[in-house]
């Protein structure tokens, strides 16, 4: 079985293919072909994968290109975890937003549209290729705004595209453990957008067990939810938010965090990975323990200035390991092998969730199996959690709409409609800084 990973230069390639060692079954994935733009991190992430295959036998193949037809041609999955701009782009889209007061965070507010409008047009091309050079492929997108590129692909890919994302796993994982629960037993009532849902329920042997962590304040604040948010906040809402939620909540706390780091998160990685990309380039230097060590400094610096803000003090070491690859693979696995499995996955609505049309990409837990993905009914939201998500989505199918036009006036009206921008005005800026400082968004006339 052949996956391709688009972006498969990209730091993360190594946790899918460290997944892919573990799976030993009939009909795992034989041959990894990683595309990328840039040649020399596919050298660099090439061989970090050796060294992880080193000593494992029958470890699957890996290849390399940069032309796309040729990675996409015979493809049985599709992995795609692609960054247009680059860190460069994302560093660009904190600084453009912070300038005018706003958050610049890559998937929430000002800098998830910028990212989004640079995105989807190369996702739109991606999707096309797909259907037409390997059209029987299931493509697992990765790439953020994660639900809104899952949208913009299955306007040509159907429920061929699913979204995937750790936080909802993670989050779910850390309620089960603060329960004494084992995660795998636990059934997650979870639903809302890509970073932007709530648990409402877990239920461990048909009993919700989410009422006793809220009537706990000493179990509620014991997990990494209940520091961000605080206990206070959780018993009010009567659920607990993905940490993503933490922008809108203390939006103007986390925008003042941001202004006064030293550095952006997206201008720390750029530096973080390109002295990664420039160690590994010396052969005498063991890659794999290089990509070890900067993904240990990624991981226990993940939204730090939220837990500073917050006082949540550091990342507990359960959290500090990766997630999405084990997502990816039980989705892999339950597709090509018909091994049902119950994921929190990014599909289209069809009719879950009321306030949104059936095109509408949400993230909610899905039952999957050799057929694809199939969202699992969920009861309607309260009225706080109707009006953020409507808002967002609309927000999202402006931006659809502006990279499908590439009318300027329908980007300012995105930024300008988002909650966490202000101002028509600001919007209307925004959209003059990022086209400045991106070419990829010179189309918007």
């Amino acid at each position: 079985m052949k996956l391709t990973i688009l972006g498969g230069g990209g730091f993360r390639v190594p946790l899918v293919y460290g997944a892919l060692l573990g799976d030993r079954a009939e009909g795992r994935v034989t041959h990894v072909v990683l595309h990328d733009v840039d040649a020399g991190r596919l050298r660099a992430i090439a061989r970090v994968l050796a060294e992880q295959a080193a000593g494992v036998s029958d470890a699957p193949e890996v290849t390399a290109t940069t032309d796309l037809d040729e990675a996409l041609r015979g493809a049985d999955f599709v992995f795609s975890a692609i960054r247009v701009g680059g860190l460069e782009g994302r560093a660009h889209d904190e600084r453009v937003a912070l300038a005018e007061g706003v958050l610049g965070q890559e998937t929430v507010g000002a800098g998830g549209i910028a990212y989004g409008l640079r995105t989807v047009p190369v996702a739109v091309d991606i999707a096309r290729r797909v259907a037409r050079l390997a059209p029987d492929a299931w493509v697992i997108n990765f790439t953020n705004p994660a639900g809104l590129v899952t949208e913009a692909m299955s306007r040509h890919l159907g429920d061929r595209v699913i979204g995937i994302c750790d936080s909802p796993v993670g989050l779910g994982r850390r309620i089960a453990r603060v329960l004494g629960a084992r995660p795998r037993e636990a059934w997650v009532d979870y639903v809302g957008l890509n970073h932007l849902g709530w648990v409402r329920g877990l239920r461990v042997a048909g009993r919700d067990e989410l009422p006793r962590l809220l009537a706990d304040p000493s179990l509620l604040g014991s997990f990494e939810e209940g520091r961000l948010f605080g206990t206070e906040w959780l018993r009010s809402l009567g659920a607990i938010p993905n940490e993503y939620l933490h922008y809108y909540y203390f939006n103007r706390e986390a925008v003042h965090a941001y202004q006064e780091a030293k550095r952006t998160r997206g201008a720390f990685l750029r530096d973080q990975q390109a002295r990664f990309y420039a160690g590994v380039a010396d052969t005498a230097v063991p890659a794999l323990d290089l990509w070890d060590r900067t993904r240990a400094e990624r991981e226990a610096t993940y939204m730090a200035e939220n837990r500073e803000t917050a006082g949540a003090g550091d990342r507990e070491e359960e959290d500090l390991s990766g997630g999405y690859e084990d997502v990816a693979l039980a989705l892999m696995r339950a597709v090509a092998r018909d091994e049902r499995a119950t994921l929190i996955l990014n599909v289209r609505n069809r009719g879950t969730l009321s306030p949104l049309d059936a095109e509408a990409v949400i993230e909610v837990p899905c039952l999957v199996d050799a057929s694809g993905a199939h969202p699992v009914s969920v009861d309607p939201l309260p009225g706080h959690a109707i009006g953020l998500v409507c808002a967002v989505k609309a927000v999202e199918r402006e931006v659809l709409a502006a990279a499908r036009s590439g009318s300027r006036e329908t980007a300012v009206k995105a930024f300008a409609l988002h909650p966490l921008v202000d101002s028509v005005n600001v919007a209307r800026r925004l959209v003059d800084g990022y086209t400045a400082a991106h070419p990829g968004l010179a189309y918007l006339g």
